[in-house]
């Protein structure tokens, strides 16, 4: 049987990280908020006046901390598909490019297409490793923390 086109260990290595964690990804903590909140929201549209309080440990958490974590996971996201774009553009197919990005920003090594385990990632081009280790250090570093350090007000 032949190996699938699309890995199919690609969401389960982005599994959340745990919050004392170096690696990159969505951490445990964010990934509990936005499905608290995601609960909290469905049981709001059912019932419109129900007040609900959104609780981890016993202690509240603010919207203004879920609004937080929704733009954090969203801006992951789309850093994910800006840097595969940037890589398929460099010439790199879309599997080979979709999974070098989520294995760099997450930074849990390379696994697939020309960055597989049992290589790595010396058959890419110059720009295509700049890329790659863009999208490494926006992981390490925390994506907010990189963009925080290029705004004027900083």
């Amino acid at each position: 049987m032949a190996a699938p086109d699309f890995p199919v260990d690609v969401f389960p290595r982005q599994h959340p990280r745990q919050l004392g964690s170096t690696g990159g990804g969505i951490k445990t903590i964010r990934a509990l908020v936005l499905f608290k909140f995601s609960l909290r929201e469905m049981m709001v549209l059912l019932h419109p006046k129900a007040v609900r309080t959104v609780k981890i440990s016993g202690k509240a958490i603010p919207d203004r901390l879920a609004l937080t974590v929704m733009s954090f996971i969203f801006i992951y996201f789309m850093t994910v598909v800006l840097f595969s774009f940037l890589l398929m553009a460099s010439g790199m197919e879309f599997t080979t490019a979709f999974t070098a990005v989520i294995a760099c920003i997450t930074n849990s090594g390379p696994w697939t297409g020309r960055s597989r385990p049992a290589g790595n990632y010396a058959g890419l081009d110059v720009i295509q490793k700049w890329i790659c280790v863009t999208a490494m250090l926006l992981g390490r570093l925390e994506i907010f923390t990189v963009f925080i350090l290029f705004t004027p007000a900083y």
